[in-house]
């Protein structure tokens, strides 16, 4: 007995040690093989049109489908400048700034972004990239440069279209058919602190955020992928390349990236460009009102149950609002059967309407319901 109970122990120490040296050396032999996934075709449907979830997803196609239409823009400004300090005094800084070699001017540079839109060399940016440029440089992701010519600028929405005579331009696709959704992965591309042209990823956070004090029209993306100084003028996209906004604006207390950035939707950007490329400027639809919006405290003045609606606090004369019947204290309400909710709201749809198109606006007056007709008139050309 004491023999077998020897070599049994023997024999566990034997197979112990070759299983250590199994495991350190040759750890591979150990591995199950893994079976390949059992494909399951359901009617009508193949295993492509399944999307794959794992880590090997990649945004390659999508960019280098649309990033060669994003270029860089670069403005050259000629400020005056002085190494003397002025003095406060009115009458010595008149005589100083008249003495020769007193004002000398010197060239500042900035950098932007922006996306080619058409094959005629358009190509759409942010205003504030090019406002007070002297001189304004394309450069293309292939190494091409080209001075451009400003077409067009919109105060408003603070974009601008530029023009450059070159041949064979990539030219980025817009995302018109299909409004982008809350949760969307887009990617945004430009040029941030002049680094060179960088991808950035996240999603799409809000839709139609205003009230940011930006711009006279807003309507804005919020995304959180990384915008930074530089980028404005650049395109957001989505996964399939398409693009969706032109990146705008950021809230910042550093000057960088805090996740909150925002872009003026592909809808808004395409129409801009084609109103300035047909006319040279934008045309909008216009009343002549000064909205104000609802609060509970007016709400319960006018007898409302519910803060909606815009009150009208006061008219332009001979404007198209007055001759039309409206007055002040006027509570609008709808706009062709669509509720209104704040002013941003009312005035963008009002600039929707082409100039001499009827308006028909619900109107709450003395406790009643008044409908009525306007015709759009054409907002004033608000100077850059």
């Amino acid at each position: 007995m004491r023999r077998i109970w020897l070599l049994f122990a023997q024999t566990v120490t034997v197979c112990l040690a070759i299983l250590f040296v199994v495991v350190t050396l040759r750890p591979e032999w150990l591995r199950k093989p893994v079976k390949a996934p059992v494909s399951v075709a359901l009617s009508g449907t193949t295993t492509q049109d399944f999307p794959s979830t794992g880590l090997s997803n990649s945004y390659a196609e999508p960019v280098a489908r649309s990033a060669p239409a994003v270029v860089n823009v670069h403005t050259t400004k000629r400020v005056n400048s002085s190494r003397l300090v002025m003095p406060a005094d009115p009458m010595l800084r008149r005589f100083f700034e008249q003495m020769p070699g007193f004002n000398q001017q010197q060239k500042t540079t900035s950098l932007g972004s922006g996306v080619l839109v058409s094959a005629e060399g358009h190509i759409l940016t942010n205003l504030h990239v090019i406002d007070g440029a002297d001189e304004v440089l394309v450069a293309l992701n292939d190494g091409r440069q080209s001075p451009a010519k400003v077409v067009g600028v919109d105060a408003d929405t603070d974009l601008a279209v530029l023009q450059i005579s070159l041949k064979d331009l990539p030219v980025i696709e817009f995302s018109l058919k299909q409004a982008p959704r809350v949760g969307d992965v887009v990617l945004a591309i430009g040029n941030p602190f002049g680094v060179g042209q960088t991808i950035t990823m996240g999603i799409v956070s809000a839709l139609g955020r205003g009230g940011l004090g930006i711009n006279t029209y807003e309507n804005f993306i919020q995304t959180d992928a990384a915008i930074n100084p530089g980028n404005s003028g650049g395109a957001l996209i989505d996964v399939q390349g398409q693009l969706i906004g032109i990146n705008t604006a950021i809230y910042s207390k550093s000057g960088g990236s805090l996740g909150i950035g925002f872009a003026v939707p592909a809808h808004a950007a395409h129409q801009v460009l084609e109103q300035i490329v047909s006319h040279g400027f934008v045309k909008r639809g216009w009343l002549g009102i000064e909205p104000q919006d609802m609060t509970q405290d007016l709400a319960r003045a006018f007898g409302l149950e519910q803060v909606s609606g815009v009150i009208i606090a006061g008219l332009l004369r001979d404007g198209p609002a007055i001759k039309g019947g409206m007055k002040i204290g006027d509570i609008v309400q709808t706009i062709d059967g669509s509720v209104v909710n704040n002013t941003t709201q009312l005035l963008s749809r009002i600039a929707a309407y082409p100039p001499g198109q009827s308006i028909k606006l619900g109107v709450y007056r003395n406790g009643k319901q008044v409908q009525l007709s306007l015709v759009s008139g054409m907002r004033p050309v608000r100077p850059k």
